[in-house]
């Protein structure tokens, strides 16, 4: 076969890097694009914040007005000087002064200050700050150190702690404890570390190192005073058939407790009064803040849409550093200049094609899902992502890319993108209804039911169906395990 030389001609697609950060930042989710932007500001010296003002802007604004500031403060700065150089330090101190009874700390009081002038504690700056992840074993050790033991009742106590997880249970065996301390002394008996067991499970909170949900429930009933109503039958039940009453069976629990309805149900109200996960009182997980990419409202009786600008600050060309590449040399520092010019130029229209993209597409599921903003979860409209591609004429992916991890902050609260995306199930008149309003609608329905008599599954299909829904029951079934609802014969209740 001989070689030869051929021209063709064809399309194909190249992915400049503009496209490629292009899509970076587009499936970016709000913290990680204020992380990605705060990057780049570090790294691109032409590249800044408008919201950012130079001191020479800010003087160029005001200068009367800065200078009279600046005059304030050197004032102030020279009479502090002034008294602090006439301070001196006493030869004899006393033991029990302090740093300030030499010294006025005036950075401290303004700032004591304008937290009294502001009507806010300055504690409460901190009040929803993340708890460690071991705060409950900390509180326990607390404890622990609180009770002036024995050195060989704190080695106990210690290893029954470490076997304690965030739910107040104890995860080892005793035995296994007791092994692993023999290994320090070998003079440990088991009676000592079920007797340490047993103080430790009385410390804060009642019920700490239970080994199962029956035993910490016990313990916090036997807290109860003797002469408590029903206290005797509702230790029996949870010592001997809380799994009855996990699985409601009510008629065996009336035969073995011999009990009527109404006193089962009074028995069951005193067990409902304890806590079968008492470490979660202390080491209970922070709640976890969200920040909307868009908002949505309604003025003059249209729905609007739009962008957050905190989660997406403005940036712009430094113009003190890029007026320096219009030298025109070829220097390394020009050509330095010029090449970060360029980036941040492409950086900044990225970021404005992300938030066009975004406000597009929020305005667009807005527009179909306005029953849902007026009505609720039951006027939702069924909706694909293909929809929303055909009418913004954009592909599939990118409409993907756009509704991850992306928050819509509306009047009925914080959604995801991607929740108003549901598949469509057929009606009897030939319409279309969305999983989601059949999922608010199953769980309208198992909220009114009479908690004696819950709703099967057929049931609630059969109630579909009169209202034209056509849904099977496995279909039921599959939504209402989707939203954690137990089935009927668990939902039963006396009261």
């Amino acid at each position: 076969m001989k070689q030869s030389l051929q021209l063709k001609i064809g399309q194909s697609l190249t992915m400049t890097p503009q496209l490629q950060q292009a899509i970076k930042l587009l499936q970016l989710s709000s913290l990680e694009l204020q992380s990605e932007i705060q990057q780049t500001l570090d790294s691109n010296p032409l590249l800044e914040q408008e919201d950012n003002l130079s001191e020479i802007q800010l003087k160029e604004k005001s200068p009367d007005r800065d200078a009279e500031d600046i005059t304030e403060v050197k004032t102030s700065s020279d009479t502090l000087t002034e008294n602090r150089a006439e301070q001196t330090l006493p030869e004899d101190l006393g033991i029990d002064t302090g740093w300030d009874d030499i010294y006025d700390l005036a950075p401290t009081a303004a700032v004591s200050q304008t937290h009294n002038a502001s009507g806010e504690d300055f504690n409460e700056l901190f009040e929803n700050q993340a708890k460690p992840a071991d705060a409950l074993y900390e509180h326990l050790i607390w404890q622990l150190e609180c009770a002036h033991l024995t050195e060989t009742d704190q080695q106990i106590g210690l290893a029954i702690i470490d076997g304690i997880d965030d739910r107040g249970y104890l995860t080892e065996s005793l035995q296994d404890i007791h092994q692993g301390l023999l290994t320090q002394n070998s003079e440990i008996e088991m009676d000592e570390i079920e007797a340490m067991l047993h103080f430790i499970q009385h410390f804060d909170p009642i019920g700490v190192g239970a080994r199962s949900p029956a035993e910490c429930m016990a313990i916090q009933l036997r807290q109860y005073d003797d002469s408590t109503p029903y206290l005797n039958k509702a230790l029996a039940l949870v010592e001997r058939y809380l799994d009855y009453l996990a699985s409601n069976d009510y008629a065996i629990l009336k035969r073995r407790l011999q009990a009527s309805d109404a006193e089962l149900t009074e028995i069951v109200k005193l067990i409902q009064t304890t806590n079968p996960h008492p470490g979660e009182l202390v080491s209970k997980n922070h709640a976890e803040y969200i920040t909307p990419d868009v908002y949505v409202s309604r003025l003059n009786g249209h729905w609007t849409v739009k962008i957050n600008r905190e989660s997406a600050p403005k940036l712009r060309i430094n113009n003190t550093y890029a007026n320096l590449v219009k030298r025109g040399d070829n220097s390394a520092q020009n050509n330095y200049l010029r090449d970060h010019l360029q980036e941040a130029r492409w950086f900044i229209k990225s970021l404005q094609s992300r938030n066009d993209t975004l406000l597009r597409v929020a305005k667009a599921i807005v527009d179909r899902q306005q029953g849902f903003l007026e009505h609720g979860e039951e006027a939702m409209k069924p909706m694909v992502l293909r929809d929303i591609a055909e009418e913004l004429e954009m592909h599939e992916s990118t409409i993907s890319r756009v509704t991850t991890a992306k928050y819509m902050h509306t009047p009925r609260g914080v959604f995801e993108f991607k929740y108003f995306f549901s598949s469509h199930v057929g009606t009897a008149d030939g319409g279309e209804c969305s999983a989601t309003a059949i999922r608010a609608i199953i769980k309208k329905l198992i909220a009114a039911e009479n908690p004696n008599k819950p709703l099967s599954d057929n049931k609630i299909a059969a109630v579909l169906d009169e209202q034209g829904i056509n849904v099977a029951r496995r279909t039921i079934a599959k939504y209402r395990e989707a939203m954690n609802i137990p089935p009927s014969n668990e939902r039963k209740r006396l009261f």
